[in-house]
């Protein structure tokens, strides 16, 4: 009975998780007071000495943002860069990077030809990357300067490492080169902004870069699920160079707005399975902003390390950035405290190992659900003391089913009496009721750590199975594997038996597969497909460990 009362608190428990999950919003904490960092000296350059962003006032950077129906650089004439990992356009009025399409990345199952659009301003969107030289005159670059370029289409070259995009704007007194750097295989771009000073005073100047978007979702969402978008800040907590990552989600930057000055450190616009990240150089001071923009829009800015150029002199400016999916194999190796970004909860030093296993499995395989197969008889191996322990414990509670009713009739009105009677069984007859529910209280995290894992990792995005599951990351079309689900778990009940319980428990027991084969018919078919795979391993191997517990007691039978 106590094993029985056990599950149904249990699973009454994974249920109100899953419901909480399906709901929820993510609230940031409120940022740490922010602390100012002593800005570090820079190599000096000919005619090039190192300032401090304070030196820069970036008032006109906090205004002036376009907002969705800004004409301006939605009609501007761009030029096109296509890398065999990304297509992009670039906009010769402000040097905007407007739109950046991820041909890997279907924008859906159902429409696999069409690319998803990580950067865009289409169709009433908005999610663009901004960037320019702030400085103490007028006459510097930003993203309202117009740019001129050689091409109207880049294309990365056979066997090149890398393509420059370099748009160039000139006028008296300066020329200012953008350069945009696209790396073969890989979604990091080098942002360059270089100026060669050709007045007659010195100019202080300051690379910006900034990222402003609408709260719209980009690609398919799973159903149910309330995933993340806002801003992700890996902020530095303290001088001796701790750090910790803060994310705030785009409705709460009206309340959460904030702006620091720190060295190192990243600033990026999170959403499902993808992110944009402004890295500037870990070595230098920087200023981080993050608030809301005009109209409807929201902003992560980094405003980096001023240099002074006197005339005659020139000054390159680099800033780096990532603009792609959250790929596990390839996070940590961006910035430090990148892998951050794939956010698994509480649960993450399951999830990660676990993510380790399916990828190896994939390996061998060349398919994800093979590999959640894999795993989850991995997993039931590795638990198969623990479900022989289970399984000894339910045989000794049906033989003690009669003794177990005679108490419960004696003393059922009497509850203190009825669980000291209890437990004088037990101890009498040498065995715990508790020792079923250790195999139960080992998979749940591995089940709830897995639905992380299919939630969170690009890896699996839309990864088809076989027949008509071509999506691990959504619910069955036809609903098939959740009603297997609930035979398997039917099956496994009555080879379980009847157990001595209430009339209630009794009842719930009876429904609990129609309600979790209703409840798993709105979760990512991969979960359910381990969930399935696990009933029928424990199904064998219940059948198999409840034969040795029969032969076991027929030969004690035999000996006396």
């Amino acid at each position: 009975m106590e094993n029985r009362r056990f599950i149904l608190i249990a699973l009454l428990g994974v249920v109100l998780f899953f419901m909480y999950q399906a709901w929820q919003k993510d609230y940031a904490v409120p940022p740490a007071p922010s602390s100012e960092t002593a800005a570090p000296v820079l190599p000096s350059q000919a005619g090039v000495t190192a300032a401090t962003p304070a030196d820069v006032p970036t008032a006109q950077l906090q205004a002036d943002t376009p907002d969705v129906a800004d004409g301006r650089a939605a009609n501007a004439a761009r030029v096109r860069v296509q890398t065999d990992v990304l297509r992009a356009e670039i906009s010769l009025d402000g040097g905007e990077l407007r739109r950046l399409e991820l041909p890997g990345y279907p924008v859906s199952k159902d429409q696999p030809d069409t690319p998803l659009a990580l950067l865009d301003d289409r169709a009433g969107r908005l999610f663009v990357l901004q960037s320019g030289l702030a400085g103490t005159q007028e006459a510097l670059v930003t993203h309202h300067s117009r740019f001129t370029a050689d091409q109207q289409d880049y294309r990365l070259a056979d066997g090149a490492a890398h393509l420059d995009v370099v748009l160039v704007n000139a006028a008296p007194g300066y020329l200012a080169r953008k350069i945009y750097r696209f790396h073969r295989g890989d979604y990091r771009v080098d942002l360059i902004h270089e100026f060669d000073n050709r007045g007659d005073t010195p100019v202080v100047a300051s690379p910006y870069a900034r990222l402003v978007r609408t709260p719209f979702k980009a690609g398919d969402e799973p159903p149910f699920v309330a995933t993340f978008t806002g801003v992700g800040f890996y902020e530095q907590k303290d001088v001796a160079g701790s750090y910790r990552f803060k994310k705030t989600a785009l409705e709460d930057l009206a309340e959460d707005a904030y702006e620091r000055r720190q060295t190192g450190g990243w600033i990026a616009m999170l959403q499902h399975y993808f992110v944009a990240a402004i890295l500037p150089p870990q070595d230098q001071v920087a200023t981080f902003v993050a608030r809301p923009a005009s109209g409807q829009s929201f902003m992560a800015q980094v405003v980096g390390q001023a240099k002074t150029i006197e005339p005659g002199a020139s000054a390159r400016f680099e800033t780096g950035l990532y603009l792609g999916p959250k790929l596990q194999d390839r996070v940590t190796k961006i910035a430090p405290g990148f892998d951050l970004t794939l956010d698994y909860g509480i649960l993450t030093p399951i999830s990660e190992p676990l993510f380790w296993l399916l990828d190896k499995f994939h390996a061998l395989t060349g398919n994800w659900g093979v590999a959640i197969i894999l795993l989850t008889l991995l997993v039931k191996a590795a638990m198969y003391k623990l479900s022989e322990a289970q399984y000894r414990s339910m045989a000794k509670m049906r033989k003690f089913a009669p003794k177990i009713q005679d108490i419960k009739e004696r003393y059922g009105d009497d509850r203190e009496r009825l669980q000291k009677a209890m437990m004088d069984l037990y101890k009498k007859e040498g065995f715990n009721p508790l020792a079923g529910c250790w195999p139960l209280l080992v998979q749940f995290p591995v089940f709830i750590a897995l639905y992380w894992v299919l939630l969170e990792s690009v890896e699996l995005r839309q990864a088809p199975f076989a027949l008509w599951l071509q999506d691990l990351t959504s619910p069955d079309p036809y609903f098939v594997l959740p009603v297997l689900f609930g035979v398997s778990m039917f099956v496994q009940q009555k080879l379980s038996g009847q157990q001595v319980m209430d009339p209630m428990q009794q009842k719930i027991m009876n429904i609990m597969p129609i309600m979790l084969t209703a409840f798993f018919a709105f979760f990512q078919s991969g979960l359910v497909l381990y969930w399935f795979t696990s009933n029928l391993i424990g199904i064998a191997q219940q059948w198999y460990i409840m034969r040795k517990l029969d032969r076991e007691e027929a030969a004690k039978t035999a000996k006396r």
